[in-house]
């Protein structure tokens, strides 16, 4: 009689296993995460093999390690070097993810049109047929000798046709339609993308193979499966992005060879991805003129300043409880901007809707925008537009006072580039800084110093039609 299959629950969060079934994980804390597996009967009863190989490690001296130099080799898609930084390094495990239709297959594809040039690309496909991807190919005028399209999901056939081909850089798309012949359990379980993510792992260290990993996400825009699979890969890519939207963002969640603070710009075309080397620009055009509400504000990103429009509109409340909503900056930072406004400023918006908008899909959370947030929605309040030549950029505290902001320079540099003529900005952070030609700097120190020298002294005015004119302020 064959022995029962035994199963174990595991914790989609932390990894956390128990006999039964419950609702809230003991270790971590997260409801709902505990999820069923089939164990299969090596794993009971052997140990843990050794990563390397079948020789097992032994312990090396710190001083006896060979420091190789990282070896990088550029996609040639400027954005996504900066992202990863500098390249993909030689045997990484890169994660992708994103919304359905995001456009990682895309990226992913252009990506092997740069590297086919003078590598192997083996691009595994577990979602569309061989047509499907000529179709793409073709649509985004792909065609490389290189090239090599693999329709597979048993990662044991996978890994015989990568030892034949013997490419540098192996894509999956995706890591959750793969399955280990070994593993009883269906794709897409934890266990699956697990064993997968795991032998896809050693493959990729042993032979120096770059793996890139393109991640489903679920409902809650977290990446499918188990959060181990974010430990286990060197970097973690996300996709961000309205679909309804031509700019994608791609920022970087976790990346071992360089700065996890960088994002990369593209715009969706029907040839494909674009990159977006000047975002400021990119992000600020269309931006009303003389209409309240509006207010842009000086961001990092990385070591990249970008600027963007923050847009603020507070109508009469129908209801006897005022409406928040924020679209682009946490939900938690606007209603305690609101309410450092009102308590600080005195702007009675307890009988007023509040709503917040970042133009073009960007999701903010530096502290720096909290101003350009403030004073969105006290233009829009009282009915009264900033000027299109002022921008702002610093952080507010509960006592409604101006705190430092760091990179200041590369911010207002970003500013004078632009054309802009005045900046506020917090009198911490303009210490020691000589401003750029045809750029004022106007320091503050509390949010209603703020208000009253954007609305009182720097009130906007009707452009003349005669160039050169100077118009007072």
């Amino acid at each position: 009689m064959p022995p029962k299959k035994k199963t174990v629950f595991l914790c989609t969060e932390c990894g956390y296993d128990s006999p039964k079934w419950m609702g809230r994980c003991p270790a971590c804390g997260a409801w709902n995460t505990m999820v069923e597996e089939t164990l299969r009967p090596e794993v009971q009863q052997s140990g843990v093999l050794p990563a390397g190989g079948q020789t097992p490690a032994r312990p090396v001296r710190l001083s006896e390690i060979a420091q190789d130099g990282e070896s990088r080799t550029l996609t040639n898609i400027p954005e996504l070097d900066r992202v990863l930084g500098g390249g993909i390094v030689k045997g990484s495990l890169v994660l992708i993810s994103g919304e359905p239709g995001i456009g990682k297959s895309t990226l992913l594809l252009q990506t092997c049109q740069n590297l086919c040039k003078a590598n192997i690309v083996l691009y595994v496909t577990g979602e569309e047929s061989l047509s499907q991807i000529k179709m793409r190919a073709s649509r985004l005028g792909i065609d490389r000798e290189n090239l090599y399209v693999l329709p597979e999901t048993d990662l044991d056939r996978i890994l015989q046709q990568a030892d034949k081909l013997a490419p540098q850089y192996i894509f999956i798309d995706s890591i959750q339609t793969m399955y280990d012949p070994q593993n009883s359990t269906a794709p897409g379980s934890v266990g699956q993308v697990r064993e997968c993510t795991m032998k896809l792992m050693q493959y990729a260290k042993t032979r120096g193979v770059s793996v890139i990993l393109v991640g489903h996400i679920n409902k809650d825009g977290n990446i499918a499966g188990p959060k181990l699979l974010e430990h286990m890969v060197d970097t973690v890519l996300t996709f961000e992005g309205e679909r309804h939207n031509a700019y994608r963002m791609l920022r970087a969640a976790k990346n071992r060879f360089g700065s996890t603070n960088e994002i990369g710009l593209f715009e969706m075309t029907g040839d494909g991805l674009i990159d977006v080397p000047n975002p400021s620009a990119a992000l600020l055009s269309g931006r009303p003129v003389n209409t309240s509400g509006s207010c842009v504000v000086a961001t990092i990103e990385g070591t990249r300043p970008i600027l963007s429009e923050i847009q603020g509109l507070v109508t009469k409340s129908a209801y006897g409880s005022a409406r928040r909503t924020s679209a682009g900056l946490d939900y938690n930072r606007a209603v305690l901007l609101l309410a450092i406004l009102e308590k600080r400023a005195g702007f009675m918006l307890g009988a007023f809707d509040a709503y917040i908008n970042v133009v073009g899909g960007l999701s903010l959370d530096e502290p720096a925008v909290d101003l350009g947030v403030m004073l969105a929605i006290a233009s829009s309040y009282l009915d009264r537009p900033i000027r299109q030549d002022l921008a702002v950029f610093g952080e507010v505290g509960l006592a409604g006072e101006m705190r430092a902001v760091n990179n200041a320079s590369q911010r207002i540099n970003e500013l004078a580039r632009l054309g802009f003529r005045f900046c506020i900005l917090p009198k911490a952070s303009a210490e020691n800084i000589k401003p750029p030609k045809g750029l004022q700097l106007l320091p503050v120190s509390d949010i209603k110093e703020a208000i009253r020298i954007c609305f009182e002294s720097l009130e906007p005015k009707e452009e003349n039609a005669a160039a050169g004119r100077k118009q007072d302020l």
